[in-house]
């Protein structure tokens, strides 16, 4: 009898939070994980590793790319843009040179490629593009994922929304509400900076950064980590399915409701109000950035739910109280 072979899922960023939740879900699935990354066995920099690895692969999925949970810095701006654009390049030169491409690629993109939206939400087919330094990350990382023919593989740009799980965004917003921070955070006028201007090019905005009068109602989409994998493994399952997709649940909330709601997930009876001239500083010794909180993000999955993806976790408070009890398990765990 012939020996069953096992199909193969190429990972890059599989280290990461998101990455590693994909990587154990394909393994559990039966793939045979090959990883990408720095400090793993096929790096970068050696394009014949690259080429090996790919070549016979059902699938590649890159999440590679310098966190954005930072200060935008020159040195961290331009790492944050190398490192998606360059990582996306030497994935397609290598299937490029495949002697058997895989037949389907996803690679990581964002839903922060959409501007900031207080008015209408945004969908593949309608969502109008933003400006600025966040954007034309997104955009430059788009372009290298759709440039050149690869006619046997179909391409995917995920754009993913905030992921609620044990990540650095959740952290970042319980920490807040459990310090008794977990007001509103309010956009609005602060001193002038350059931290959001554009880069690469065509670049696109002004030189200084944005500011909206919000009132903390601006939109917050977001998905938890369960629907990214199931969102992956729907991919993979419908071929008719390429381009832009958004993953996001299909009930976005706003700021506001966020931060109440994650006060009573973790038990803070009070959230103190915080303005954007309040932020600023207290990013500063985060050492992350405002436009975290602040972007009004309205994204709905119109790809996926005209395909018929059903989402485990739709509403805001259930996923949040969800995630709540993995990250308490985790800590008994340890």
């Amino acid at each position: 009898m012939a020996q069953q072979t096992r199909p193969i899922a190429v990972i890059a960023g599989a280290s990461g939070f998101v990455g590693g939740a994909v990587t154990k879900a394909l393994a559990d699935d039966g793939y045979e994980v090959r990883r990408i990354g720095r400090r793993e066995k096929i790096g970068w920099n050696d394009a014949g590793a690259l080429a090996a690895a790919v070549d016979g692969a059902e699938v590649i999925i890159n999440f590679a790319g310098a966190s954005v949970n930072c200060r935008y810095t020159d040195a961290n701006r331009d790492e944050i843009l190398r490192s998606r654009v360059d990582t996306t390049s030497a994935l397609r030169r290598a299937i490029e040179s495949a002697a058997h491409p895989p037949g389907l690629w996803l690679n990581s993109s964002t839903a922060t490629i959409y501007r900031h939206s207080m008015d209408r939400p945004n969908t593949e087919a309608d969502g109008r593009i933003g400006e600025g330094f966040s954007v034309d990350v997104a955009s430059s990382w788009e372009r290298e994922l759709f440039a050149g023919e690869l006619p046997h593989t179909r391409r995917v740009a995920m754009r993913m929304a905030i992921v609620l799980g044990d990540g650095p965004a959740t952290a970042l917003l319980v920490r807040l509400a459990r310090t008794g921070l977990g007001g509103p955070q309010i956009d609005g006028w602060c001193p002038p900076h350059r931290r959001y201007r554009s880069i690469g090019a065509p670049a696109t905005g002004g030189p200084r950064a944005p500011w909206h009068r919000t009132h903390g109602r601006q939109r917050f989409s977001w998905v938890h980590i369960d629907d990214v994998v199931g969102a992956i493994r729907f991919l993979l399952e419908h071929p008719g399915l390429s381009g832009p997709v958004n993953i996001a649940s299909p009930h976005p909330s706003d700021n506001r409701t966020l931060m109440r709601t994650l006060r009573g997930v973790v038990g803070m009876p009070i959230g103190l109000p915080a303005w954007r001239l309040m932020l600023e500083p207290a990013m500063w010794v985060l050492r992350t950035e405002p436009e975290l909180v602040l972007k009004s993000r309205w994204v709905l999955p119109g790809v996926l739910t005209d395909a018929g993806y059903t989402f485990r976790h739709p509403e805001l408070e259930p996923a949040l109280r969800d995630v709540a009890a993995g990250r308490n398990r985790a800590r008994r765990r340890h």
